[in-house]
C-alpha cells in the first residue's frame, strides 16, 4: 500500500468520526448518471446551500462543479469538502477518479442505504434526481458512507480481468447448455448422457455430423477420423464407437442444412470462448505474480491459481480492514439472524450472502478440497465433526465455517507476508486429546 492510499484511508476513518454535526465540512451529494450528474450542496448540520446543480459528465462539467463548490465553501466559511457518490454501474468511476486526483475527499454511499433513507427525507417515497442527490448528502452527514477504494493500477487490471473472465464463463456455460438442451435434445438425444465425458469428441460429432442418419451412413474408421482427428487414446476410440453404435437406433428428429450450420457456429463459438478464457487466465496469472502476496496464497491448502487470484483481487490492500469480521463480511460468510420478541433465543443464524458470490463459491471449493486432501485440514475437519456427525447438514455447515476461516488465514498471510503455517488452524488434535485423558 502506497503513502497516498494510507493517507486517504486514515482521512476517511477520521471523517467518519468527525462528520456528524460538523461546522467545517461542505458536503456535496451527487446523483450519478450517464450524461448529466445532479449535485446537492449542504452542511453536516442539515443546512441547504445549493439544492440543485446539474453538470455534464465531462471536464467542463467538472469545472462547473468545482466553481460552485468553491463559492459555497468561501461564502459559508467552510474549511473541508467531501464528495459523496452512489455507485451507478461504471458511470461514477471517471468522476470519482478525477476528484481523487484533484485531492478531494470522496466517499461512496451504498444503494441499499439510499433506498431505505429515501422515505426519511420528507416522509414520501417518490424518486427523482434532485432528491437523490440530497439523499446521498444526508447519509454522508450521518457518517453512513463507505471508503472509496482507488487501488494501484495492477490491482485494477486484475479485477477487470476477473470480471471479464466471469462474463466469458457465463458465455461458455450458455453455449454448452444450448448445444445440449436445444441441439442434442432434438436431433441426437442418445448423445447427451455421454456429452461431458469426452467433450472434444462429442463436440466433433455436433460440429460435423449432428444428424444420426449421417453417422449411420459412415464406416466406423471414417467416422473416427472425422470427429476425432489426430492421435487418439483407447478411451477416445471406445467413446466414439459407442456414439457410432447409438446412431443406428437414434430417435432424433431429421435435421436440415440450417440446423447443421447452427451446430457448426455454436461449436466454433464455444471453442473460441474457451480459447479466450485460457488467454485471460494466462494474463491474470502474469499480473498476479507482480504481487508478493500471491505466492503466499498459493501455499494455503485448497488454493490454486484461480482461487488465489480471486482472493487477491477481492481483498486487494489487506490493511484497509481493521479486523477479521470485516474480511468475512466481504464474502458474505458472516452470520445474522432476526433476534427480537419471544423467539429471539431460538433464532437460527444463517450466512448473510451479502458479499461477493463468486468469492464465496471459490472459498467453498477450497474448503472442500482442503478438508478431504490435506492432512492438517482433514484432522481439523474431523475434530469439528466429532459427536455431531449425525446432525443434518453438519458437513456443509462446517465447510462453510472452514471457508470463512480460509479467507481469514489468507488475509493474515497477506498482511504478514509469510507462507501458510498449520498452527493457524489452532485445533485440539486427536493425539493431544488422547494423551490428556
Amino acid at each position: 500500500m502506497n503513502g497516498a492510499d494510507t493517507t486517504r484511508l486514515e482521512s476517511f476513518r477520521q471523517l467518519r468520526k468527525d462528520i456528524r454535526g460538523s461546522n467545517e465540512h461542505l458536503i456535496v451529494g451527487i446523483d450519478v448518471a450517464k450524461d448529466n450528474h445532479h449535485a446537492f450542496l449542504g452542511t453536516a448540520t442539515g443546512k441547504t446551500l445549493l439544492k440543485r446543480l446539474v453538470f455534464l459528465n465531462n471536464l467542463q462539467g467538472y469545472e462547473k462543479l468545482f466553481t460552485y463548490v468553491e463559492a459555497a465553501k468561501v461564502k459559508n466559511n467552510l474549511d473541508k469538502v467531501v464528495f459523496g457518490l452512489e455507485p451507478t454501474g461504471n458511470y461514477h468511476k471517471p468522476l470519482g477518479e478525477h476528484l481523487i486526483k484533484c485531492g478531494f475527499d470522496v466517499v461512496l454511499v451504498a444503494g441499499t442505504a439510499v433506498k431505505k433513507n429515501r422515505e426519511l427525507l420528507d416522509g414520501r417515497w417518490d424518486k427523482h434526481d434532485t432528491k437523490d442527490a440530497a439523499n446521498v448528502a444526508d447519509l454522508v452527514s450521518q457518517g453512513k458512507c463507505l471508503f472509496y477504494e482507488y487501488p494501484i493500477m495492477p490491482l485494477r487490471e486484475l479485477r477487470n480481468l476477473l470480471s471479464f473472465k466471469r462474463r466469458l464463463k457465463k458465455q461458455e456455460h450458455g453455449n454448452r447448455v444450448r448445444i445440449r438442451n436445444h441441439l442434442l435434445a432434438q436431433y441426437f438425444p442418445e448423445l447427451d448422457p455421454y456429452f461431458s465425458r469426452m467433450a472434444g469428441c462429442s463436440l466433433g460429432v455436433v460440429r460435423w455430423c449432428l444428424e444420426p442418419s449421417l453417422i449411420a451412413g459412415l464406416e466406423y474408421e471414417e467416422f473416427l477420423r472425422l470427429v476425432a482427428p489426430g492421435k487418439r487414446t483407447i478411451g477416445q476410440r471406445e467413446h466414439v464407437k459407442l456414439i457410432w453404435e447409438k446412431a443406428f437406433e437414434s430417435i432424433g428428429c431429421d435435421a436440415g442444412g440450417a440446423v447443421q450450420f447452427e451446430a457448426k457456429m455454436m461449436v466454433e463459438g464455444l471453442q473460441h470462448v474457451r480459447e479466450s478464457i485460457s488467454e485471460v487466465e494466462e494474463k491474470i496469472e502474469e499480473i498476479c505474480f507482480n504481487f508478493p502476496e500471491y505466492r503466499y496464497l498459493l501455499t494455503i491448502p485448497g488454493f490454486g491459481k484461480d482461487i488465489s487470484s480471486k482472493v487477491l483481487g477481492a481483498i486487494g490492500n489487506p490493511f484497509r480492514f481493521d479486523n477479521a469480521k470485516q474480511v468475512v463480511k466481504l464474502s458474505g460468510w458472516d452470520l445474522n439472524a432476526s433476534r427480537s420478541g419471544k423467539n429471539s433465543k431460538g433464532a437460527t443464524a444463517v450466512i448473510s450472502k451479502k458479499g461477493k458470490a463468486d468469492l464465496r463459491y471459490a472459498l467453498y471449493q477450497a474448503a472442500l478440497v482442503a478438508s478431504s486432501r490435506n492432512q492438517y485440514f482433514v484432522a481439523y475437519f474431523t475434530e469439528k465433526l466429532r459427536q455431531r456427525s449425525r446432525e443434518r447438514g453438519i458437513k456443509t455447515k462446517m465447510r462453510v465455517k472452514l471457508a470463512a476461516k480460509l479467507l481469514v488465514i489468507a488475509w493474515t498471510l497477506m498482511k504478514k507476508q509469510e507462507p501458510f503455517n498449520p498452527e493457524y488452524l489452532k485445533f485440539r488434535s486427536v493425539h493431544n486429546s488422547v494423551s490428556s485423558s
